[in-house]
């Protein structure tokens, strides 16, 4: 991963929330949760909501243009859109989502079956990522209600069982998340430990680092994400030559 100092170590993408209606009539995205990272919302325009499962039960909070929420591992959330939602996304421990940190709220059956999970998450071949993305939103919709009517009765046994199988599907590929960590948010936090003890002993030396660092957004048509399509930015720093363009 190329060094950043993006502040935090967090990831930037712009995400145009899913606007066709999932199997349960509700325009929006795939219901999921991060095992380990924290994601904000930063609506830019539009209305919807946010619909979340998480210790205190379900919750649906409105989103309109200028909110901002963000949810901590292991929320259960799904992104409903009411009409031209879309929001800017931070996601913290950049790199780490993608390296499998989410999981999917598909029926029970299929998220404690690494192979079915795999195939049911998958969104093919690239003409038929459309079709594979609502397959795929729409099973995960069937799993969300599961865990929501199960809460809202007062029962957390689905939710619970449902977070030891997420455990259980992302422990091997786990083992390569706390180099991503330490790579990015932990290397900063150091960094800027460090920079606070020079300047307690007088020292500013670090000032004549300073330097402007621009986002490149990705190339061609938008990837079909999760909770919608999405624009991914490349937070990485660059040497003046890069960053002049030459």
């Amino acid at each position: 991963m190329s060094a950043s100092s993006f502040p935090g170590g967090t990831s930037l993408s712009h995400l145009d929330i899913y606007a066709d209606a999932a199997s349960d009539g509700i325009c929006g995205g795939s219901p999921h949760m991060h095992l380990v990272s924290t994601e904000a919302y930063v609506v830019v325009s539009g209305e919807g909501a946010l619909q979340t499962i998480d210790a205190e039960g379900f919750r649906e909070t409105a989103l309109s243009a200028g909110s901002v929420v963000w949810f901590t591992p292991g929320t259960i959330h799904r992104a409903v859109n009411h009409g031209d939602l879309k929001v800017v996304v931070l996601m913290s421990n950049a790199g780490l989502p993608e390296a499998g940190d989410a999981v999917m709220t598909f029926p029970a059956d299929v998220v404690a079956d690494p192979a079915a999970y795999a195939e049911a998450a998958s969104l093919g071949a690239e003409e038929g990522h459309a079709a594979r993305a609502t397959r795929r939103r729409d099973l995960a919709v069937a799993g969300f209600e599961t865990l929501r009517d199960a809460v809202q009765r007062g029962d957390r046994a689905p939710l619970d069982a449902f977070h030891a199988a997420a455990g259980v599907l992302v422990r091997d590929r786990a083992r390569a998340w706390g180099d991503l960590v330490r790579e990015r948010p932990l290397a900063q936090a150091e960094q800027s430990l460090a920079l606070t003890e020079d300047v307690a002993r007088g020292s500013v030396a670090h000032l004549a680092e300073a330097r402007v660092h621009e986002a490149l957004p990705s190339s061609g048509e938008r990837a079909f994400g999760m909770c919608g399509r999405l624009r991914a930015y490349d937070v990485a720093d660059r040497d003046a030559t890069e960053r002049s363009g030459r």
